[in-house]
């Protein structure tokens, strides 16, 4: 289930100027003590729709998610769901763009709660799996991204809904689904609390939440894509030889191995991801395994070319609990043609186990920039004649 964190802070904005970049940051966001909280499990009592608009209505305590993100519900009702998360820097990869998965990590929460608000008193979900979609890239200019969705289906055990994501100015960037399943964790429906016994919650911290901040890390200048390979590229930035992107910085993932259509990216498992499950956010896994799959199509890039994500699909197999540890999520290109690459990935926890398996396909595009004409898949058609 995606996350349901109160309203964003009385006067914050999500249309805010870009933010100055700083020179340092003493401790990494990821390692600080973390902000939000969660739900006393009295409040399954109340009905799906009824819990998101306690939410909406800031009675409900913000999860770590959306102090470490932005990511907030602004409209909720039977069967649909919306949630905004700002455009921020700190999304920012070596290219300058967001990896597509940034779409799948606000994708999952209004996902999630579309289902939600059709639940009965005490019962809860469980993503079985995201697929996205992508139309368009994400980035700063975007302003702030936009998921919209609703409900398609609903049975005893299985639900469906479906999401489009837009930026700021209405433009259509990715459609997604996903499957729940459904449960009732408690053998018998606690009795819920009295609403008017319900505080507002409105924490307040000594600084802003992370995503408000000034940004760390740079992105590789053009000029270094214009003359060097991905998979040089990639083998700079774990060197050192290349800065880290603002990303690094905001999670702590970073890539620890490549080679010629192979990456491996490790993401500690910190309690800031968390969802109001008190578990890692599904769009968070998601986001994962799509930037462990993106790298790895970008090793087999050659100099002065892009790749544009078409889709990405993840089975999710078991929780993840903030322990600290980290996640590894090894990716492989399975195909790479003249103008699509297919590639698969498994993200396994600190004990070995696998959490999450993805599969993602990319269309190539030589003779581009990162910083040049927007690289958006619609505007593009493969060749369908693969050597």
């Amino acid at each position: 289930m995606g996350p349901v964190p109160e309203r964003a802070p009385e006067g914050s904005s999500v249309h805010s100027a870009p933010m100055a970049r700083a020179e340092v940051e003493p401790v990494p966001i990821w390692q600080e003590p973390v902000r939000g909280g969660y739900s006393d499990p009295s409040v399954l009592g109340f009905t799906g729709l009824e819990r998101m608009r306690l939410t909406l209505a800031g009675r409900a305590p913000a999860p770590p998610i959306h102090h470490l993100t932005g990511l907030t519900p602004v409209d909720a009702g039977p069967g649909s769901s919306t949630f905004t998360m700002p455009a921020s820097p700190w999304w920012e990869t070596p290219a300058g763009l967001f990896s597509a998965g940034t779409m799948a990590f606000l994708a999952d929460a209004p996902l999630g709660t579309a289902i939600a608000t059709a639940l009965p008193p005490g019962q809860l979900l469980v993503t079985s799996d995201l697929s996205m979609n992508y139309l368009r890239p994400a980035s700063t200019r975007s302003g702030e991204l936009i998921g919209r969705a609703r409900l398609i289906h609903t049975g005893k055990r299985v639900a469906l809904s479906e999401i489009r994501v837009e930026d700021a100015a209405g433009r259509l960037l990715g459609h997604g689904t996903t499957r729940c399943f459904l449960f009732d964790p408690f053998p018998v429906t606690p009795e819920p609390p009295s609403m008017d016994d319900l505080p507002v919650y409105r924490p307040e911290h000594d600084t802003p939440d992370p995503w408000q901040r000034e940004v760390v890390g740079a992105q590789v200048p053009q000029e270094v894509w214009d003359e060097t390979s991905g998979l040089d590229a990639f083998r700079a930035l774990i060197g050192g030889d290349l800065p880290a992107p603002p990303v690094h910085h905001f999670t702590g993932g970073r890539f620890t191995e490549v080679d010629e259509g192979r990456t491996v990216f490790a993401q500690p498992a910190t309690e800031w991801l968390n969802s109001p499950a008190r578990a890692l956010y599904g769009g968070a896994i998601a986001w994962i395994v799509d930037i462990a799959l993106s790298g790895a199509v970008h090793t087999t890039i050659p100099a002065r070319s892009v790749f544009a994500p078409l889709d990405l699909k993840v089975n999710f197999v078991r929780p993840v609990f903030p322990d600290m540890r980290d996640l590894t999520a090894t990716a492989t290109v399975t195909h790479r043609g003249k103008s699509l690459a297919v590639a698969t990935c498994e993200l396994r926890n600190a004990d070995g186990k696998k959490v999450a398996v993805g599969t993602s396909s990319s269309i190539i595009l030589p003779d581009r920039q990162w910083t040049g004409a927007e690289v958006a898949p619609e505007d593009e058609a493969p060749d369908q004649a693969e050597e």
